[in-house]
């Protein structure tokens, strides 16, 4: 069964957390800050906790929970109340096991998400993207999205920026290599239109996730180059997407995915912790920003 990517289950499991990898260039160098650990008490557990997303209020967080071998993906919900974040339960659009569920993402509006399943799939084998709008306080049903955004392989991490551009990983055919970056735009007219991101960010090797800013510049790619999965940092100049570097994390285990601050300036990952099995941790990306996020509750 393919997850990250088409991307085996095996794989990731191998690659599992020490040591920091610095990013080179200047101004949009990767930074050099150990990244912290940031998971609130009410969602930090034995499990893998990974892939969060913040409405844009900062009332609600979906994320990926798993299981510490970092398989048995399903989704969680939990809210902001008086007393801190509510105890996480699954959202009422998830579907229970069998099914497997990942990679919420709200839209920037917050009238939606998207997020990947297997219900589909009578094997739960194969991810696509689905998209679930809000409901008064709640939700609606979720929509499969059509060709050509999905595929015969795994879409993963559905990310959108600020005009309404979705981005993800997909190991479908025609591709550069293993898997590569997609975004996907749609019409007036309701169709959809995907492109290849191309080199330098679609190699011969693994690409399978990138989160992106809400303008659109900036991008944070998950990609294995031969060992484990590791977050790579790029900026969009007038000749194209250029790689700044290695965001801090450990080298010994994969990190996966990847949310962006509004502003950009900041980074939430996961990465194994060892009893803790995979937590959240906190990075810089602009040295000494002064961004209030995550929210606090």
């Amino acid at each position: 069964m393919a997850r990250h990517g088409g991307f085996s289950r095996q794989a990731l499991r191998w690659c599992v957390s020490a040591a920091v990898a610095l990013g080179t260039a200047a101004a949009c160098a990767a930074p050099a800050d150990r990244p912290a650990h940031w998971t609130p008490d009410a969602v930090s557990t034995s499990d893998y906790e990974s892939s969060p997303s913040f409405s844009p209020d900062g009332q609600r967080l979906l994320y990926l929970s798993a299981d510490p071998a970092f398989s048995r993906w399903r989704l969680l919900e939990t809210r902001c109340t008086p007393g801190g974040w509510s105890t996480p339960a699954p959202p009422a659009f998830a579907m229970a096991a069998p099914v497997m569920e990942a990679d919420p993402a709200f839209t920037p509006d917050g009238a939606g998400a998207y997020f990947i399943s297997t219900r589909h799939d009578p094997k739960h084998e194969d991810f696509d993207i689905y998209f679930v709008a809000r409901d008064g306080d709640g939700w609606g049903t979720p929509e499969r999205l059509p060709r050509p955004v999905n595929s015969d392989a795994s879409e993963l991490l559905p990310r959108v920026d600020g005009a309404g551009r979705l981005y993800f990983g997909s190991s479908r055919a025609g591709g550069q290599g293993q898997g590569d970056l997609y975004v996907a735009e749609r019409a007036p007219s309701g169709d959809w239109t995907v492109r290849n991101l191309g080199p330098p960010v679609s190699t011969a090797a693994n690409e399978y996730e990138a989160e992106v800013s809400q303008d659109g510049r900036t991008l944070v790619v998950v990609a294995d180059r031969g060992d484990r999965s590791h977050l790579y940092l790029y900026r969009l100049e007038a000749a194209g997407w250029r790689e700044t570097g290695r965001i801090a994390a450990r080298d010994d285990v994969f990190q996966v995915g990847p949310l962006l601050s509004p502003r950009g300036e900041r980074l939430l990952f996961a990465q194994a912790d060892d009893a803790r099995s995979g937590e959240w941790f906190l990075v810089d990306l602009v040295p000494g920003s002064t961004e209030a996020w995550p929210p606090a509750c």
